[in-house]
């Protein structure tokens, strides 16, 4: 049951702000009675979402089974306490896969037993206990979850010598990254990458299910005001993160000004002794000014290279085409890390792999102590 609740969770996807990914399953002897997920901030929570579910079908939900990603809260927030929903419906007992961080709604559990409602832990289900990572990393770090994309050839080239890289990955692999497009709160690229390809970093031609804040990563502020992504600024939030000083300097003025006027929000950053952007920090006020949750970085090898050496990536989604190089002067998918020895090697596991046509998606997450 777990399991259903994670790929309810899964499919719902709602904004992130506090919102983790979850997903609830009512049951009484193995019978589903209603499921329900967080389907949007400020919506009905999964719990209440299932119960509903169940009252328009007519079912007697008292003494069943709830079956939840995340802990019920037990706050006043926006849609009341789902531990009060719990308790007014009868449910006779509540498994939940992760405990809730969130000052203002954990301990929901110690409410419900105090209440007489039985409420257990499970681990039983890894998708289920992963679900909430993102809101979890967020809640108890004040980072978010970032997943960096990359498409490559079989001996991890993503690029001709001559920068050539459209495509590399097939049409389907392509429509996956655009499904992801349209689940995250936003995408990060580099510089580099928007002169070289002019991206406009948009989901396309699928279900979008928010519209992804797009951020260049831009020291000097060199955004060219008619790129695609300073065009479309005022019908897709688009930030320009760059030095502090080029914020506010007077050398930068036109630029800046140019840049404002088509809808780009031209962000500060402090730069770090080498003279780039503190990613970290970047990252960090993403989410203080925005609610970002889920970052998606489709950039260069120097950003992915920043990124992994900060220990900033939490996944990875990796397509590997069925194509050979063998050449080593063409681009690699990271760069910037020395690492004498494979003992001073960063760390994966591999969550799942699948097969998109010819193609493979490997997903991996970051092996952290």
């Amino acid at each position: 049951m777990l399991d259903l609740a994670a790929r309810l969770g899964a499919r719902g996807f709602g904004r992130v702000e506090p919102n983790p990914m979850v997903g609830a399953v009512i049951a009484r002897d193995g019978v589903i009675l209603g499921m329900g997920h967080h389907r949007v901030f400020g919506g009905a929570h999964a719990e209440v979402d299932a119960l509903e579910a169940c009252r328009a079908a007519g079912a007697d939900v008292r003494g069943a089974t709830l079956y939840i990603t995340l802990e019920p809260c037990h706050g006043t927030g926006k849609r009341g306490s789902c531990c009060a929903a719990i308790s007014a419906a009868g449910i006779g007992r509540v498994v939940y896969a992760r405990p809730d961080p969130h000052p203002k709604g954990r301990g929901g559990a110690g409410v419900l037993r105090e209440a007489g409602i039985a409420c257990d832990l499970s681990y039983a289900s890894p998708g289920a206990t992963r679900l909430s990572d993102a809101f979890i990393k967020r809640v108890t770090t004040g980072l978010p979850w970032v997943i960096a994309k990359w498409a490559q050839t079989i001996d991890g080239r993503i690029a001709t010598r001559t920068g050539e890289s459209q495509w590399i990955s097939n049409s389907q692999s392509r429509g996956r990254v655009h499904e992801l497009r349209g689940r995250v709160d936003a995408i990060l690229t580099g510089i580099g990458t928007v002169l070289a390809d002019d991206p406009l970093l948009t989901a396309r031609d699928v279900k979008v299910r928010r519209v992804a804040r797009r951020v260049i990563v831009d020291t000097h502020l060199d955004l060219p005001p008619g790129s695609r992504l300073a065009r479309t600024a005022r019908a897709t939030p688009t930030t320009v993160a760059c030095d502090k000083s080029m914020a506010v300097a007077h050398i930068a003025l036109d630029r800046r000004t140019a840049l404002e006027e088509a809808g780009v929000e031209v962000m500060g950053v402090p730069t770090r002794l080498d003279d780039r952007v503190d990613l970290g920090l970047l990252l960090r006020t993403l989410v203080s000014h925005y609610g970002v949750s889920t970052v998606l970085v489709e950039s260069g090898a120097a950003l992915l290279g920043s990124l992994i050496a900060g220990d900033l990536v939490d996944e990875l989604r990796v397509y590997v085409a069925p194509m050979l190089l063998a050449d080593d002067r063409a681009r690699p998918a990271l760069m910037g890390l020395a690492v004498p020895s494979l003992g001073q090697a960063r760390r994966f596991s591999l969550v799942r792999a699948r097969a998109v046509g010819e193609d493979v998606e490997l997903r991996y997450r970051m092996s952290r102590a």
